[in-house]
């Protein structure tokens, strides 16, 4: 089982991964396109769990 300071690293690399892949997605094909909005949508879980554990 993970602990909480673990949980929270490996969400910060997620998050980080994905932005990253966000913009380069967006800069590529737009940001009205289907898989910019997908991982806009995965950032946007990632980051609600991340304030969740944080916040608690």
């Amino acid at each position: 089982m993970m602990t909480k300071n673990s949980l929270i690293h490996t969400l910060e690399s997620r998050i980080e991964a994905t932005r990253q892949e966000m913009i380069k997605i967006g800069l590529a094909k737009g940001l009205q396109h289907p898989e910019t909005i997908k991982l806009s949508q995965r950032l946007d879980l990632c980051l609600n769990k991340y304030n969740r554990l944080k916040s608690h």
